[in-house]
């Protein structure tokens, strides 16, 4: 009953995203069907993998903005809509594309053109995560009599820890790799991909970019106390902190028994 109220509001909240959302999940059941009928491999796993995960993530990205920019008051929503949906839509397309192809989409400079498409993606991500940072300073500097406390918290701490660990991924743009120890090591880990041999930084990003949800969902149905909702965001960047410098250390998140010390290039 709780998810059928939340996709009945949703939908009345921002009809546009709501859709959005929905093509993006659709397009992620597509993604991790051809993940198990198609044979196109990159570094040893499914090249399908990637833009499912891009898909599955925005779906749960514009849903969450969605719920949380109706409440901004005078906000231009049209924009804001309009702005993600062509900024993500161009990642997961080109991602796709990619990996129908066998083809990195990250970290791939091999060509003039894909330097740019790579420049573009990061350039993509930079400005949805800019647009992210100020609805949550919007969130800040506005009153909300009509939200409890620890909600309106949650929202705020949602979003602050969903920026910062967003633009953590420029500490492997910049490195040109996301694992510590081997060069873009990948594995089957739950489709996630993280590495079982050496240090991850995208775990560190997964964890801190869900923030978003996480926070506010646990404030509003269990938390219910804005002592609480500081205190489980306090030990929820914590966590992201720990498995930061746990892969910065080269420690993989779970160890594979299987010793394998070949270098990869992955997406």
């Amino acid at each position: 009953m709780i998810l059928i109220s939340f996709i009945s509001q949703l939908k009345a909240r921002n009809e546009f995203l709501f859709y959005y959302g929905i093509l993006c999940f659709v397009a992620a059941l597509f993604f991790l069907i051809m993940s198990k009928v198609s044979p196109v491999q990159y570094n040893h796993v499914s090249a399908w993998y990637k833009p499912f995960k891009f898909a599955f993530s925005t779906f749960t990205f514009v849903w969450a903005m969605a719920w949380y920019c109706y409440y901004l008051p005078d906000f231009n929503v049209p924009l804001f809509n309009w702005s993600i949906s062509l900024l993500l839509g161009f990642e997961i397309v080109y991602i796709a594309i990619m990996a129908s192809q066998g083809k990195a989409s990250h970290y791939n400079v091999s060509s003039s053109f894909f330097s740019i498409m790579y420049s573009m993606m990061a350039l993509a991500a930079t400005l949805v995560t800019l647009y992210t940072a100020y609805v949550g300073l919007l969130f800040f500097t506005n009153s909300f009599p009509e939200l409890p406390h620890y909600y309106l918290w949650s929202i705020r701490l949602g979003i602050l820890i969903f920026v910062v660990f967003s633009f953590e991924g420029f500490l492997m743009g910049s490195r040109m790799n996301h694992s510590v120890g081997l060069l873009n090591d990948n594995s089957t880990m739950f489709i996630l991909g993280w590495s079982k041999k050496v240090g991850d930084l995208r775990i560190a990003h997964f964890i801190g970019m869900h923030a978003l949800q996480v926070l506010p969902i646990l404030s509003f149905y269990i938390l219910k106390n804005t002592k609480l909702t500081w205190f489980f965001a306090f030990l929820y960047v914590c966590l992201a902190l720990f498995v930061l410098i746990q892969a910065l250390n080269g420690k993989p998140l779970m160890s594979s028994k299987s010793p394998d010390n070949k270098v990869h290039i992955d997406q």
